[in-house]
């Protein structure tokens, strides 16, 4: 990747400035990013249950790693569903044209 394709891209969360580099067309992604986790931290911190930006930060990496796991096993047993009804569907097709040409005969 070189210079001219880099973005320097400043963030604040919990009222402390980051400085990243990444990829021009990441550029939004990483602001999105920044913003969610900024949100996310702060919801954290002003439930006083969680006190220091380590452990603020933690619990939040924890909560949306843990929402992340469940997306992707709703997503797995999606994707199962699909595949099993595009089956059933495939077979009562195939079914179907079968009593369709014997039909013909």
């Amino acid at each position: 990747m070189s210079e001219s394709s880099l973005a320097r891209v400043s963030v604040r969360i919990l009222e402390k400035e980051y400085q990243f580099a990444c990829a021009v067309e990441e550029r939004a992604a990483l602001l999105d990013s920044a913003e969610f986790l900024n949100s996310e931290m702060k919801k954290i911190r002003d439930s006083g249950k969680v006190i220091g930006l380590d452990r603020i930060a933690v619990m939040a990496a924890l909560n949306m790693a843990n929402e992340l796991l469940k997306g992707r096993t709703r997503d797995v047993s999606l994707e199962t569903d699909v595949v099993h009804r595009v089956r059933s569907l495939r077979e009562r097709v195939e079914a179907t044209l079968e009593r369709g040409q014997q039909l013909e005969l």
